[in-house]
């Protein structure tokens, strides 16, 4: 027992020895690393994470200057329009004009949707300008075809919005068919009025299309303006528009802007309604009309925008058209057509879908890019 005992004691000893000295040997390491680390002054800060600064509120939707969305209209116009410039400068040029030339001149007119009667007393005064002078320059036949445009156009029309009445709310009815970008250039509209710091309240009497009043509400959220619209949708359009008038002179508010549901033109009792709408959104008005009906009309459309041009024009007075869509198209003319059917100026123009896409209605910016 005794010898199992030593040698017991033995193992113990020496496993106690050598867990002693691996002690030390793990201090030692662990010495010599501190002494071989940088100080802690060596060290590189870590990188301070600022706190994060919140983002500043949205700045109102407010467009650019005139001028500037001028330019950018003209610039486009310019490229989508240049085939009927360019058509009409390469047959006037030419050695000998014939009444085959003159016939194909017509033609590219009646092509850009300008109409057969304005067509037609074009080509007559550009003819006999043309023999008189006996020219084939083609510096003075650009600029007798740019007069002769410009009368087309008429420049003496007063294109400015009526909204500088002394009586306030100036009321403005924007009416169209469905697709024609009507409710979109409401929004476009306050935000014009918006920059030139008037006030303004729209009026969504569009109750009919899903949406609609959504769609206007979101515009005027992003111009800084409030919406008067029906509490469901299929309301009736001319208590809204009545609200929204009647708001407005309450209010004082500058503008009254009221988009109407777009109207097939073979809806005849929709038509009526919308006549109803113009009457009654005139009550709150003391019985004076309101400033202005415009009419919102696709360039595209053709002859067919003419057909809807006239039906509105039996509804209500226009005073005044909105031309959207006008890009992508060698289409113009509708300009002169529309104007001499319904007898009142086109006071905007879009070309495209862009926020900034509307501008004042120039009729040299708009001719000299017809024949850029």
């Amino acid at each position: 027992m005794e010898t199992t005992d030593l040698l017991i004691f033995g193992i113990v000893f020496v496993l106690a020895v050598l867990g002693t000295v691996g002690v030390l040997f793990l201090r030692a390491t662990r010495l010599r690393r501190q002494e071989q680390a940088p100080l802690e002054t060596d060290v590189p800060e870590a990188p301070t994470v600022e706190e994060e600064t919140p983002p500043a509120p949205p700045l109102r939707d407010v467009p650019t200057e005139p001028q500037g969305r001028l330019a950018r209209l003209r610039d486009r116009l310019a490229k989508s329009n240049s085939t009927l410039g360019r058509g009409l400068l390469s047959l006037l040029s030419q050695d000998t004009l014939d009444e085959a030339t003159w016939e194909e001149i017509e033609d590219t007119l009646l092509l850009a949707d300008i109409g057969a009667g304005p067509s037609a007393e074009l080509v007559d005064r550009l003819r006999e300008r043309v023999r008189v002078l006996g020219t084939r320059d083609p510096g003075t036949v650009q600029a007798l075809l740019r007069e002769e445009l410009l009368a087309l156009v008429d420049p003496q029309m007063d294109r400015a919005l009526n909204v500088d009445g002394e009586q306030k709310p100036a009321v403005i009815l924007v009416v169209g068919v469905n697709g024609a970008g009507k409710t979109t250039t409401v929004g476009k509209i306050a935000r014009v009025l918006v920059a030139e710091h008037r006030s303004v309240l729209l009026g969504a009497a569009d109750t009919f299309r899903a949406a609609a009043a959504e769609q206007l509400a979101t515009w005027g959220s992003r111009v800084g303006v409030e919406t008067e619209r029906a509490e469901q949708e299929g309301a009736d359009p001319a208590s809204v528009a009545y609200r929204a008038v009647e708001r407005g002179v309450q209010e004082g508010t500058d503008v009254v802007l009221v988009d109407t549901a777009g109207r097939l033109q073979n809806k005849v009792g929709l038509m009526d309604q919308l006549g109803k709408v113009k009457r009654v959104a005139e009550k709150p008005l003391g019985g004076r009309p309101v400033d202005e009906v415009l009419l919102v009309l696709d360039a595209t459309t053709g002859q067919n925008g003419m057909q809807q041009a006239r039906v509105f024009a039996e509804a209500v007075n226009i005073s005044g058209i909105v031309l959207t869509k006008l890009d992508g198209t060698a289409k113009g003319g509708i300009v002169v057509a529309v104007q001499r059917e319904l007898g009142v100026p086109v006071k905007l123009v879009g070309l495209g879908e862009g926020a900034d896409d509307l501008a004042p209605f120039d009729p040299e910016e708009f001719v000299d890019a017809l024949l850029r």
